[in-house]
């Protein structure tokens, strides 16, 4: 089997899709992106295809080191995120050609199903306690919140008690033994993130995400010390070397490798070993659409260290018009009970893309930005 050709499609709500197709007829589908720069990352999915026309699909170890250790220039999220799509896709082919589940081609399942959680408000937290309810009435065991707006380097006692505010509202709302995660979002600096991790630890957090920015790992244990509240981060992480210091720091209890993102299935699958001998656990990254999401199930599966996954169904990113099912043939193959999902078990990712809708969908596009914030003085604040 040989790959014929890459094929990209820039859909809304803010998504890019791959297929990849051979010359037996067999394709396979990937998601990469990154926000706010599809259409960079898809030129990168199109330089790529200058080594992959031609090879063989199932050689995914070394295509895959083609596309990293071929270029001299490695890393980050623009080159990581085109070689995830392709490895997506990679693995699709090959389970689609062997009538398997990736997942069953990576050693078998040792789960069936897991915990999903679902996001809440939007990137202002404020009045989400009712949408928190709707959530956990729709059978979500576990919820994810942003945690604060803009902060300064140094700002107000103000802010800190507003944000604490937010999140009892919330934590009344749904009681306390729901599942309920605070994103800092990479928001909070060193001096104030001290503070807000002492404010909110009588909430009984499940995690607190991103305390600091990823490039400031060192400085997590000093801004968590005293804290019961475990602390995760890793979106914004794109390999196994970069979540080594983070693994090595111990200052971080959960790593959110995303499928789309990090090197796709076979170098989450590594990141995810990597955590185990740490004992530090697995819960990836994944706002995104529905391939992304089906790859990430793949890694779930076979992951002991995975507790629980992010998923974008209702996500306020998404908006209005398309959602995480929309572009699926059979969307109950993402089966949500009991605040869980089932790992899907057919070929491949274990889903059906509908290409005419993905098609038709190309003719909106796309150009999503994320807001620009600024402080009251006018300097760039971190979104």
């Amino acid at each position: 089997m040989k790959i014929t050709a890459l094929k990209t499609f820039i859909v809304p709500p803010r998504w890019l899709f791959l297929k990849i197709e051979t010359d037996e007829g067999i394709f396979g589908w990937g998601e990469p992106v990154v926000e706010g720069r599809a259409h960079t990352v898809e030129a990168a999915v199109h330089e790529l295809a200058d080594f992959l026309v031609g090879q063989d699909p199932s050689r995914i170890e070394d295509l895959w080191q083609v596309m990293y250790r071929g270029a001299f220039y490695r890393g980050g999220p623009i080159m990581m995120s085109a070689i995830a799509g392709v490895d997506q896709a990679l693995w699709d082919i090959k389970g689609r050609a062997a009538n398997l589940p990736v997942h069953q081609m990576l050693g078998g399942p040792c789960r069936d199903r897991i915990r999903v959680y679902s996001w809440i408000g939007g990137d202002r937290p404020a009045d989400v306690a009712k949408a928190a309810k709707q959530a956990v009435d729709l059978g979500f065991t576990a919820l994810k919140m942003n945690g604060a707006e803009e902060m300064q380097i140094v700002d107000s006692y103000a802010k800190i008690d507003a944000i604490a505010e937010g999140i009892s509202a919330v934590r009344d709302a749904i009681g306390p033994h729901v599942g309920l995660a605070v994103d800092f979002h990479g928001r909070v600096h060193r001096p104030m993130a001290k503070t807000l991790i002492r404010e909110l630890e009588q909430f009984r957090l499940m995690f607190i995400e991103e305390p600091l920015l990823s490039e400031h790992i060192d400085a997590i244990g000093e801004v968590a010390k005293g804290s019961s509240t475990p602390i995760a981060l890793g979106e914004r992480l794109y390999s196994r070397w970069d979540f080594r210091q983070a693994l090595e720091s111990r200052v971080v209890d959960i790593i959110q490798p995303d499928l789309s993102h990090a090197g796709g299935i076979t170098e989450v699958r590594k990141i995810a070993a990597m955590a185990e001998t740490y004992d530090v656990a697995l819960a990836p990254h994944c706002p995104l659409g529905p391939i992304a999401l089906a790859a990430c199930l793949q890694v779930d599966a076979v992951s002991h260290n995975a507790f629980i996954q992010e998923q974008s169904l209702g996500i306020h990113y998404n908006g209005e018009g398309r959602d995480l099912l929309d572009y699926l043939v059979d969307p109950n193959v993402f089966t949500y009970a009991n605040g869980m999902v089932t790992i899907p078990n057919g070929p491949g990712l274990g889903i059906e893309v509908n290409e005419d809708a993905v098609i038709e969908a190309t003719k909106v596009g796309h150009r999503w930005r994320n807001p620009l914030w600024r402080h009251e003085d006018g300097s760039v604040a971190e979104w």
